[in-house]
This record gives structure tokens, sequence and C-alpha cells, in this order.
């Protein structure tokens, strides 16, 4: 799916940034532009990076 109309950028290329590092919509931004021009993804972006952090260990 289109995460970002203006450059293109797929799902899979923001988690391919998010999975090389990035770790804000401005870092997925330098990485492969989405996010980076109208900022209308930007929403979208932060979910993806949201979505690929580890769930915190239950304390007991």
């Amino acid at each position: 799916m289109y995460v970002c109309l203006c450059v293109g950028a797929t799902n899979q290329t923001v988690s391919d940034a998010v999975a090389s590092g990035a770790s804000t919509s401005k870092e997925v931004a330098a990485i492969c532009g989405a996010g980076g021009d109208c900022g209308r993804c930007r929403r979208t972006l932060r979910a993806i990076i949201a979505a690929s952090k580890p769930e915190p260990a239950p304390v007991h």
C-alpha cells in the first residue's frame, strides 16, 4: 500500500527505513523521503514506527 504519494513510498519502504534505524518521521524522511514534502502521511509513518517497537515484557 502506498503511504506517501509525494514520493511513491509504500508501507514496505517505510518499514525498511524503520528496520534500518529510523525512529521518528523526520528520520524516515531522511532515509526514504516519505513525509518530507507535504506531511500528510506523517501520522501513518508514526503508526508504522510505533507498530515496529517491541511490546514491553510484562512485569510480575
